[in-house]
């Protein structure tokens, strides 16, 4: 009952204390972290709210370039669904997409089809990989964004020669189309794309990011003007706003997956997170500490603990470990023997020529046995045990 009480009293696993001191740090982190995106969140919400919305007056809304055309006699009509976007396609319209990634393949084929026949203007913002080939066959978007959002014209369309520099840096295109108006170019690519329908007069526009559309940066650089001239030619403005919820022509291949519902940058945070986690638990796993001395549940034989010692050192064929610890323990207590200090007990100058005295041997021998190499073999590592026990025996011999 006593042996049982004190295994039961002693264990060798962490308590809940333990665990929540080890654990503290690490969870105060997360905590911190969690507040933080919460925070974040709540904060950018508002600012968030109607990006790109031409009924919105937030800093990220178009509300006022849609009251701008309206003083010139251009009415928006807001489409939130492909079907109403494509029933109001025309020669005499201009149809807004506002964030054409969000289509699915199957939706994109369809809008392209419905104002390929409209002959009106389509203006695509921010068209990237996931669209442009499709909603403008021939144009590619490259994968690196521009560094400078403010850029000069460079072309000779008339609409950005008038507006002059513009914030139109974002997404790149390259186009095959010979006719195509490159403008506002970063590092010899467009930020501003205009291709011209050669069967009408119709024309698609490619516009490398939004910054000239929202409310907070319509009255910087040229922005009113380019999109003034690019959103005004036409009396009608079908504003059309993607979004995840909108079925229309969707099939088989266009079904998304969780991981496509869940905006880019949740995913980035998310790897963030797990990098940091990694890190964390690389710091944590490299602080080792000093020893922290245990007792033990139950006490243990001198010789069980040698003895396991010996078979951890034969596993690993560490003859040498095993060698300097025969030899360390035979000159530290033939030290007191001879009359040597234990302090000197292993240095050769001061505990031979005392030892060899009290045996009249030779030194040669002794440091051979006491201080020499490392045995070769498990042989010769017995051997030197046997030495070494013999050498003891015969000091102690009065």
């Amino acid at each position: 009952m006593t042996t049982e009480a004190s295994l039961t009293s002693t264990s060798a696993s962490p308590t809940a204390r333990q665990v929540w001191t080890r654990a503290r740090g690490i969870a105060l982190a997360v905590v911190v972290l969690l507040v933080g995106a919460v925070a974040i969140a709540v904060i950018r919400s508002d600012a968030r709210h109607g990006e790109l919305d031409p009924r919105s007056a937030d800093p990220g809304g178009s509300r006022a370039i849609a009251e701008l055309l309206a003083d010139r006699g251009v009415d928006t009509r807001v489409a939130t669904t492909l079907d109403e976007a494509t029933a109001a396609a025309g020669p005499d319209t201009t149809l807004l997409v506002a964030a054409p990634d969000l289509l699915t393949p199957g939706q994109q084929t369809r809008l392209r089809a419905a104002f390929a026949k409209s002959h009106g203007r389509t203006v695509l913002v921010a068209s990237g990989s996931a669209s442009i080939e499709r909603l403008a066959p021939g144009v590619t978007a490259d994968p690196a964004t521009s560094l400078d959002s403010t850029l000069a014209p460079d072309c000779a369309l008339p609409a950005a020669r008038r507006a002059g520099t513009a914030d139109t840096g974002g997404v790149r295109y390259s186009t095959t189309h010979l006719g195509a108006d490159t403008c506002y170019p970063s590092e010899r690519l467009a930020t501003l794309l205009r291709i011209p329908d050669a069967r009408g007069n119709g024309d698609t526009i490619a516009l490398g990011a939004p910054d000239i559309l929202l409310n907070d940066r319509l009255d910087e650089q040229g922005n009113a003007s380019l999109a003034l001239q690019l959103l005004g030619s036409r009396p009608h403005l079908v504003w059309y706003l993607p979004s995840l919820s909108d079925t229309s022509a969707t099939g088989p291949d266009d079904e998304r997956s969780f991981f496509d519902l869940i905006p880019s940058g949740w995913l980035w945070g998310t790897l963030q997170l797990f990098i940091a986690a990694a890190l964390a638990a690389l710091w944590r796993a490299r602080r080792l500490g000093p020893l922290v001395p245990e007792k033990l549940p139950v006490a243990i034989r001198a010789s069980e603990t040698a003895e396991g010692r010996a078979r951890l050192y034969r596993k690993t064929d560490a003859r040498d470990r095993a060698a300097t610890a025969l030899r360390s323990t035979t000159r530290t207590r033939l030290a007191p023997l001879t009359g040597v200090p234990v302090t000197q007990a292993h240095t050769p100058e001061a505990l031979l020529p005392a030892l060899s005295a009290h045996l009249h041997g030779d030194g040669q021998d002794l440091h051979a046995l006491l201080f020499g190499p490392p045995p070769s073999d498990d042989a010769a590592l017995i051997a030197l045990a046997d030495r070494l026990d013999a050498l003891e025996r015969e000091v102690r011999r009065p």
